[in-house]
């Protein structure tokens, strides 16, 4: 498991019908501190440094794998690059410049530190960065790497050259960056419900479909080309297809239900879970990606929906039923065997979604030590030992989704009032509001 997700068993407490269940606290463990002084650049680079400065400072704080260091006590001269740097000299020794120890003595204590700047060159926004470890005692052992980083002379190209310096500093840290991946999201803020996309900070916000009508709850195929989602384009819930690279439609044959919704692709891509009233009561059924082949794997006499496969072994599923009175979160196999209900019973629990590992489940539930409201939970499903809420205060929290990396859950939120998207770390800390625009819900995160 990785690093972020260190489980500690902290405490047990007596929730509903389930009797005792463990308390599963994700917490960090102990990250270093690095300094990101501001950047300049050169001549008409300038202009698009404060997004630059932003988008760096925002990528490495959101990341999980390090702690900022405040700017509040950065020296006001900053090296620039690895020749500014002047070690102390004398007996005691004097500052002759900028040096390691501006950041990694008191009261900064850091343990990495940024330097650089953009200059333009043959049309182009070109970064000189490095990254030093400030605890070595001369500039060529404190230097980590030094890399330029290309880009148009443009707000959109500092974004980039800022997210590739920072993934290569999170890559150092021994983590993966988000960019690159992508959060699909439904938003009313066209005129219908659409499905919309934008990059995992929020950037980049984009219409995908034009349906002119309700269309939500996307899956995203495990290599980025396919989307389904449930749209009403004859009244009743059905289950359309898109290819991502063309922005196409791609045939999917509906069932004669009034219900075909919450589709979910297996983890190899080639075949698609989703519930449907085919039966009579809704129920979980499998087909082939243009709907051919449909089979019947759940069989309850309620209601059964938002199936997903755990994508580390593509043998399990987790799915929301109200077989036992209120939804709840229940696991069986691929075949519909061994049906098991995770959710002690009490209150009611939505939304399930795997973690990337195959290990951990998120959901929302209203239960818990904060009976009624809506919160995120982390569960272990070999154990079923469980977070404390992640979203204590937070208004009306729901349809949590798992970062590629595993370390970030992006939900939503109406805690502004307004349901809004945000991300958070995976142990409750980090929040970062991600839409503002309309009333925007039912985030996936996708790796593409």
């Amino acid at each position: 498991m990785m690093r972020i997700l260190t489980l500690l068993l902290v405490a047990a407490a007596a929730w509903g019908q389930s009797g005792t269940d463990a308390i599963l606290k994700i917490i960090d463990p102990a990250l270093p501190v690095i300094a990101v002084p501001d950047m300049r650049g050169s001549a008409e680079a300038q202009a698009h440094m404060n997004t630059f400065n932003e988008v760096l400072w925002k990528d490495l704080e959101s990341s999980g794998w390090c702690k900022m260091a405040s700017k509040s006590f950065y020296p006001s001269q900053a090296a620039q690059q690895p020749s500014d740097f002047k070690p102390p000299l004398g007996n005691p020794p004097q500052r002759q410049g900028p040096w390691f120890t501006d950041f990694s003595a008191p009261p900064i204590e850091a343990k990495y530190l940024t330097v650089g700047y953009t200059a333009p060159q043959n049309g182009r926004l070109v970064l000189y960065g490095w990254l030093f470890d400030v605890g070595q005692t001369t500039v060529e052992s404190g230097q980590v790497f030094g890399k330029l980083y290309f880009g148009d002379i443009s707000t959109d190209g500092a974004r980039k050259i800022a997210h590739e310096f920072a993934a290569d500093i999170i890559k150092h840290l021994g983590g993966t960056s988000l960019f690159g991946s992508k959060v699909y999201f439904t938003s009313n803020r066209s005129g219908a419900k659409e499905i919309w996309s934008m990059d995992f900070d929020g950037a980049n916000q984009k219409q995908i479909t034009r349906e002119g009508f309700l269309s939500n709850f996307s899956a995203i195929s495990a290599d980025g080309t396919r989307m389904a989602y449930t749209s009403f384009p004859r009244g009743n819930a059905s289950i359309l297809m898109m290819s991502l690279e063309t922005g196409r439609k791609l045939p999917f044959y509906n069932q004669r239900a009034s219900t075909n919704a919450s589709p979910e692709f297996t983890p190899d891509g080639q075949r698609l879970l989703f519930a449907s009233t085919l039966a009579g009561v809704q129920q979980i059924y499998i087909c082939n990606l243009d709907g051919s082949g449909i089979k019947r794997i759940g069989f309850s006499q309620a209601v059964d929906t938002e199936p997903k496969v755990n994508p580390k072994t593509g043998n399990e599923i987790i799915f929301t039923s109200g077989r036992s009175g209120p939804p709840q979160i229940y696991k069986m196999n691929m075949d519909g065997a061994d049906v098991v209900r995770l959710t002690s019973g009490a209150g009611e629990a939505v939304n399930p979604a795997w973690h990337p590992q195959g290990q951990l489940i998120a959901f929302s539930w209203t239960g818990g030590p904060d009976p009624g409201s809506r919160n995120i939970f982390v569960m272990d499903v070999a154990t079923r030992t469980l977070s404390q809420p992640l979203t204590s205060n937070m208004g009306r929290c729901e349809n949590p989704s798992f970062s590629p990396d595993g370390r970030h859950i992006v939900f939503q939120s109406t805690r502004t009032g307004r349901t809004q998207i945000w991300s958070m770390l995976a142990n409750g800390t980090g929040f970062r509001q991600l839409t503002t625009q309309g009333s925007n819900e039912e985030p996936v995160w996708s790796k593409y």
